[in-house]
């Protein structure tokens, strides 16, 4: 429980959280638009420069759990400075990274700093004001957390074309600096102290799991799956941690996570849930920065621009949440924003190569407005009939699932527009017929399509079509599975009135 002095400096610790916070979702947001610039200047191809991306989330879901006990053991105040420091300082060092082994590496790094930073300020902000202020108290920290896809594209893209796209992660230090200054000198220092005792059998076997399975994501399409001895290496490695991480968590006395969670029908269900749209939908951020640059042409700072929509639409959606959950209850505004989500989705499934950018912000301000809808009810219906004593671990758990969400959805989406394009190349050739004239005008520039340049304009031209196919592919099956989330919903249910007492009267 927060203290009387954190009580009273609540306004400006939460401006320091929001500001750790958005340090955060900036980092992986201004990144995006970066992404092309940074395969060509550290020489990686199209699959492995995700791993940019995905390096830094996976290390943040490995961390989150530690991190909780973390805080729980030597206290919030400690772990939010240690935190930012070093996140401040990885971001500087990717900035002068020369090959994409240093740049995953410090991005690692980078993951593993920041792992604290979302769920302990969120936890910090449900102890330092009052139940009747939650929903609000969440809107505004959902702000931050989304003002990241606001501001990231326009200002990732404007460092890249002007400066460098190093200057993405030196942007932090700033941001980092007034952040440890606003804890440093509000938040009061917890004792800390109150942990059970450390599960290192469950925890190694969680990052074991956690480590393989992302590993063999991303490795997946380049080694052709199961055909692969490496892939059925890391698969079994990632089995096995599983289960053992089960048996562990089932069987010990003091397991690494609190068994009450899993008997939390709503926590569990707004945890899966949130796992999903991690990967159903915030994927989209990082695929379509590369979709604009590569088969539209776009700039850098066109593609950051054409991004902004997405996230002035989600700052919307947190200034009608407060209003609209007291209306018409958590589990209908979340049914809202799945419609909103999935007819985005179906919009973006009809993209072409002659579409304006407009068809792309449209598209990014609806599905922005129906994600923005979904954050607030999530957070209200998971903690609603769960003991605020499990407040600490529970925040760590969803934040662990949607980053782990996010990480395999941009793997897999990724993967399978990799893998759509090549069948769709392969197919669209074989309707190629040489020597028809209609290939004269469909070529770039006219020349002989059975000549060396022309064979070459002309596979680029196949290329293209087919990759924009692959990409129409993808966002349709994600606008079906978005919509499966659906019965997800009839298992939650609000909190009594008298809840909270009750848990509280009964929590260990």
């Amino acid at each position: 429980m927060a203290s009387p002095q954190d009580i009273k400096n609540r306004v400006p610790i939460t401006a320091a959280l929001m500001l750790a916070t958005l340090m955060n979702t900036l980092d992986s947001t201004i990144a995006n638009v970066a992404l092309p610039h940074m395969q060509g200047s550290l020489s990686a191809s199209a699959d492995q420069i995700f791993w940019v991306l995905t390096s830094y989330i996976i290390a943040t879901a490995i961390m989150t759990p530690l991190a909780g006990w973390l805080s729980l053991r030597f206290g919030r105040k400690p772990m939010f400075l240690i935190s930012i420091v070093a996140f401040t300082v990885a971001s500087m060092l990717c900035g002068v990274a020369t090959s994409l082994a240093e740049i995953v590496i410090f991005r690692l790094i980078q993951g593993l700093a920041g792992a604290s930073l979302m769920p302990l300020s969120q936890t910090v902000m449900l102890d330092i004001y009052p139940p009747a202020m939650v929903p609000r108290v969440m809107s505004i920290w959902s702000a931050a957390v989304i003002l990241g896809p606001i501001i990231g594209p326009a200002l990732g893209g404007w460092l890249t074309e002007n400066l460098s796209w190093r200057w993405v992660f030196y942007i932090n230090l700033p941001i980092g600096i007034l952040a440890f200054l606003g804890v440093y000198l509000f938040m009061e220092r917890d004792k800390g102290g109150l942990q059970r005792p450390f599960d290192f059998l469950g925890f190694s076997a969680l990052a074991t799991f956690i480590g393989s399975f992302q590993l063999m994501l991303d490795r997946g399409s380049g080694q052709d799956w199961f055909g692969s001895t490496e892939i059925w290496i890391e698969a079994g490695v990632a089995l096995v941690a599983f289960i053992l991480f089960l048996i562990q968590t089932l069987t010990v006395e003091h397991p690494f996570f609190h068994r009450d969670l899993a008997k939390n029908r709503n926590f569990v269900a707004c945890t899966l849930f949130g796992m999903f749209v991690g990967a159903l939908l915030f994927s989209t951020t990082a695929l379509l920065p590369s979709f604009m640059q590569t088969l539209l042409g776009y700039s850098a700072l066109q593609s950051g621009y054409a991004s902004m929509p997405r996230g002035v639409g989600s700052l919307c959606a947190f200034l009608l949440v407060p209003t609209l959950i007291p209306a018409f209850g958590p589990r209908r505004v979340l049914t809202i924003g799945i419609a909103l989500s999935v007819f985005a989705l179906w919009r973006m499934a009809h993209f072409n190569l002659l579409m304006t950018s407009a068809l792309i912000m449209s598209s990014g301000l609806i599905q922005g407005f129906g994600t923005g809808l979904l954050f607030a009810p999530l957070n209200t219906l998971a903690y609603a009939t769960l003991n605020p004593i499990h407040r600490t671990e529970a925040t760590v758990v969803n934040t662990m699932s949607r980053s782990l969400g996010a990480s395999m959805g941009i793997t897999l989406l990724q993967a399978m527009v990799v893998r759509n394009a090549a069948i769709g190349h392969a197919r669209l050739s074989e309707h190629v017929i040489a020597g028809s004239s209609m290939l004269n005008t469909a070529l770039p520039v006219r020349t002989d399509p059975t000549s060396p340049l022309g064979a070459t304009l002309l596979n680029g031209l196949v290329t293209r079509q087919a990759t924009m196919l692959s990409y129409n592919t993808v966002f349709a099956w994600m606008a079906l599975a978005t919509l499966m989330l659906l019965p997800l919903l009839l298992t939650m249910r609000a909190a009594r009135a008298s809840a909270p007492a009750a848990q509280e009267m009964h929590g260990d």
